[in-house]
């Protein structure tokens, strides 16, 4: 496994709380962390079908002289090798093109919105944007640093769900954590959403690693999101269908984000996810 996170670092308390939590997910899949230390405040992501510029608060440009050295302190703290990103690339000069092929991006819920918005779990329109039509999962972390000890999936059922199933697989094999899943019945009953995923070829080697399939009725969204233990990294896709359709892109996602402190991982409808 030779996996590889892209962090874009801030030089601020907030921001160290962020990286710690970029360098606790790699220390437990065992992945790399690709710190990218921002010279100007945006940069752009070339997607296949899409170029989002992705505009950063004036925090992330805090503190220059201190912000190296920082990030490399953490990253030995922490027993991380230092990997920097240095832009080869730009649009315009002070525009630099980042890489997207990494396997995973840590993105904090800042990078689009004011910290404020953030504390009422807000996730902002080009965090939305990144996750449509990223390529790689993006880790939305929690406010402060946060350990997990466990992987839930939220599975809904849909392709994108099935998505987010493996991917949770795939960390869990890589971190030897355990994995749950959690499943909204939306008219159906447990053997449609055991059926969905025992027609995927990853299932027969993945049900042994499954701790627990937990199922609830439709009514029961909050008490579902309550029984998700606080420590357990939630893993989800972008787009469901049913009740879970908006899952990220609507009222249910802010409600998740305020009911919950648990870091996510998001797969969006371009996510590649393998099980290598």
């Amino acid at each position: 496994m030779d996996y590889k996170m892209l962090h874009i670092f801030r030089n601020t308390p907030f921001g160290r709380e962020t990286f710690l939590q970029t360098l606790y997910f790699c220390k437990t899949v065992k992945a790399a962390p690709v710190v990218y230390i921002p010279k100007s405040d945006k940069f752009l992501f070339y997607f296949s079908n899409d170029v989002i510029q992705v505009d950063l608060d004036s925090s992330y440009l805090d503190n220059p002289k201190t912000t190296e050295e920082r990030a490399r302190r953490l990253l030995s703290e922490n027993g991380m090798r230092e990997i920097f990103l240095t832009p080869k690339n730009y649009t315009a000069s002070t525009l630099p093109d980042i890489p997207t092929h990494f396997d995973f991006l840590s993105c904090p819920r800042s990078v689009s919105d004011k910290s404020s918005r953030i504390g009422l779990g807000h996730i902002g329109p080009k965090v939305r944007r990144i996750i449509k039509h990223a390529t790689f999962p993006v880790f939305l972390t929690s406010p402060v640093f946060k350990p997990w000890t466990s992987i839930a999936v939220l599975f809904g059922g849909s392709n994108n769900a099935v998505n987010a199933l493996r991917l949770g697989l795939k960390l869990s094999l890589a971190s030897g954590l355990p994995l749950d899943i959690y499943t909204l019945m939306e008219g159906r009953d447990q053997a449609y959403y055991k059926g969905v995923v025992e027609k995927e070829p990853f299932w027969e080697m993945a049900s042994p690693g499954v701790r627990k399939w937990h199922f609830w009725e439709k009514d029961q969204f909050d008490d579902m999101l309550y029984e998700i233990p606080h420590d357990a990294l939630l893993v989800l896709g972008a787009y469901g269908h049913g009740m879970l359709k908006d899952l990220l892109f609507g009222s249910k996602m802010e409600h998740i984000q305020s009911t919950l402190g648990n870091n996510m991982l998001v797969t969006g409808p371009k996510s590649e996810i393998d099980l290598r």
